[in-house]
């Protein structure tokens, strides 16, 4: 008789819900050419949607305008991998036209980056020198602001370790 194959216990929603808002690094999962390209993001979420700064160059940029239907995963893990968890949130990245609303978004990664005394050299993956101050993300459009969207709860992927 074949054993039975153990299956990770699912998240709860105010489980996954809670690990989107603790953690700020993500990678996003582009459609690609022939295979998948995979993108590490920082994001900030305002409790309803994630946004992402992407730098105007690169491929990422050239998958999103070809295909902006992705998928973000974040996920959690203790150093000896005794407690894990990850959430794949399938949607749709839409770029924020609105001048006020790229404005706040902007001003929630400058407080993001304060408030988790990020290093410096984050700033080189959103195409400024780390030797600027993090204020430059408000007065220099070196980067563009996307927003998941069309995100469904019934296809949210949320998987955790079994608790001891």
């Amino acid at each position: 008789m074949p054993e039975e194959i153990f299956k990770m216990p699912r998240m709860a929603k105010v489980e996954y819900d809670g690990l989107v808002e603790e953690q700020y690094v993500c990678r996003i999962a582009f459609k690609g050419e022939t295979h998948p390209y995979i993108a590490p993001f920082i994001y900030v979420f305002d409790g309803r949607f994630m946004y992402f700064l992407s730098t105007n160059y690169g491929k990422k940029v050239k998958h999103f305008r070809d295909n902006p239907f992705v998928t973000v995963e974040i996920e959690h893990y203790s150093p000896d991998l005794s407690a894990f968890s990850f959430v794949a949130l399938p949607g749709r990245l839409v770029q924020v036209e609105d001048r006020d609303q790229k404005r706040a978004v902007r001003e929630m990664f400058v407080n993001l980056i304060k408030s988790k005394s990020l290093s410096s050299n984050v700033l080189s993956a959103l195409g400024h020198s780390p030797q600027e101050p993090v204020e430059v993300l408000l007065l220099d459009e070196k980067s563009s602001v996307w927003k998941l969207a069309g995100v469904k709860v019934d296809e949210i992927l949320g998987l955790k370790s079994q608790s001891l």
